[in-house]
């Protein structure tokens, strides 16, 4: 089945069998080895990715679903700069990763709480981030550094200083 859809800003057109999931899909044919496959039940979330602005366990979808829509994957954070996102910086600050299996699904999820609850509290934080599961960390680190994005990407730049205010 043809399928086209955007990955990270990019146009993939894709010929997939209808159950073919898109972890496997965005894997093996579109080159983007990110997404982990961890538990493939869509418990662990190693797997997640944004599909038009919203996590969703990519070990779960077939990639036909995908068909139109607008796909992000943890290669799409960095800048074409080579410059890491933001929450890719607070992980490696604040010691949010360790073996770095959890940590693709970890970075979206992150991404995706900054976005949409731009003032979470470290309640809210835990709450959100509990949907992926990390065997390493104990997640202090994860909170602090979801915490630290939070707050570097969310608080208002003076104008006049790298851009407009926010």
């Amino acid at each position: 089945m043809k399928i086209s859809f955007s990955v990270n800003g990019e146009r993939a057109e894709l010929d997939v069998e209808p159950r073919r999931t898109l972890a496997d899909a965005l894997r093996e044919d579109c080159g983007l080895t990110g997404t982990h496959l961890g538990c493939e039940h869509g418990v662990c979330g190693a797997c997640t990715v944004l599909v038009d602005g919203e996590p969703a366990r990519a070990c779960l979808m077939f990639a036909v679903q995908v068909d139109g829509a607008s796909v992000s994957t943890v290669e799409g954070l960095q800048g074409t700069d080579g410059r890491l996102h933001p929450v890719q910086e607070a992980f490696v600050a604040c010691h949010g990763l360790q073996c770095g299996f959890c940590t693709p699904g970890m970075l979206m999820s992150a991404c995706h709480l900054i976005d949409t609850e731009p003032h979470a509290d470290r309640e809210t934080i835990r709450a959100q981030m509990s949907g992926n599961i990390c065997r390493c960390t104990g997640y202090q680190g994860i909170v602090d550094a979801v915490e630290r994005a939070r707050d570097e990407m969310c608080t208002p730049t003076p104008p006049g200083r790298d851009g407009p205010a926010r």
